[in-house]
């Protein structure tokens, strides 16, 4: 059985489709908006890990630098006018080689000794709670009295909230079980102190 073609459909494709199909106004536009949006999600992405790497990398060196005054002893006369530290300035010490990427308000330095390493017992940046732990002591105290004395076995621990993490929240950076929220970076330093008795 055939079938007739009706009069009302025409051949495909018309001059008229065929110049359509073949028109590339436009297309740069539309593979732009395709590509466009996964890359600057990329760039941001290399920017975001880029910043948080960074003030890794700063917190590890403010927390060695500064950890350098307790393992060789200077901490008994690196105080204002070469009197003991306290642990205000070696606070202020980690902030300053910590600069310009760490805002020292949002820093927290846990300072502890013990006679050997069995005793010694890393504290976590975070209480039961989830909030961020306090700094050893206080800022007028003299720091060797949590730094212990020459030949002692140390652990000095940096605690920072960076902010940063909610600006990229698509990284998932952040300390909340979803990845959302301030990241809490942690560095420390571990040694034994020189006999500088």
């Amino acid at each position: 059985m055939r079938f007739a073609r009706s009069s009302s459909t025409s051949k495909f494709p018309t001059p008229a489709t065929r110049r359509i199909a073949s028109n590339e106004d436009g297309a740069a536009a539309l593979e732009f908006a395709m590509v466009g949006l996964p890359f600057l999600l990329f760039l941001l992405g290399i920017i975001g890990f880029g910043l948080f790497f960074l003030t890794s990398t700063y917190l590890e060196y403010g927390v060695e630098t500064a950890s350098r005054k307790i393992r060789t002893g200077e901490l008994r006369t690196a105080g204002a006018g070469g009197n003991a530290m306290t642990v205000g300035e070696f606070r202020n010490l980690v902030c300053q080689t910590s600069s310009p990427v760490i805002d020292c308000s949002k820093l927290r330095v846990l300072v502890q000794h013990a006679t050997d390493w069995s005793n010694l017992t890393p504290t976590a940046c975070l209480d039961r709670s989830g909030n961020m732990v306090g700094s050893t002591g206080d800022a007028g105290d003299l720091l060797s009295n949590y730094a212990g004395e020459a030949s002692e076995v140390v652990l000095v621990t940096l605690c920072y909230k960076w902010d940063l993490a909610n600006a990229f929240s698509f990284l998932k950076l952040g300390g909340g079980p979803d990845g959302s929220g301030d990241a809490i970076m942690q560095s420390a330093a571990a040694f034994k102190s020189e006999p500088y008795n």
